[in-house]
């Protein structure tokens, strides 16, 4: 079982930064896939940063450039640096673990990043 929470979101102008932290319960060095996804209201929950087998990143195209997805191994911790922010990234953000490709799914709670114009 992996227990999962986020924090680091907020209020922030447009142009400026946050850094999304996602607090694992026990060593996710070997964690087969690690994600953060983010959803607004009404919408579906998107993809927006992805690491597989530690090596693989891939980025949703509206946030490439902008965030990086990060693993602090041994403060078994999911980060995800935001930069150059946008109102439209206004949105609940979610970190997700999958052990290997097969396992079940982990979801943190979420965090709330709100960017003004």
């Amino acid at each position: 079982q992996v227990q999962l929470v986020e924090s680091g979101g907020g209020l922030v102008q447009q142009g400026g930064s946050l850094r999304l932290s996602c607090a694992g319960s026990e060593s996710i060095a070997s964690v087969y896939r690690l994600r953060w996804f983010r959803q607004s209201p009404g919408q579906k929950r998107v993809l927006v940063a992805s690491i597989t087998s530690g090596t693989i990143v891939e980025y949703d195209e509206a946030v490439k450039g902008r965030f990086t997805i990060s693993v602090d191994n041994a403060a078994k911790t999911l980060y995800l640096q935001m930069n150059s922010l946008k109102p439209e990234d206004t949105a609940v953000y979610y970190c997700y673990a999958k052990t290997t490709p097969t396992s079940r799914i982990y979801w943190g709670q979420g965090t709330q990043v709100t960017v003004s114009s």
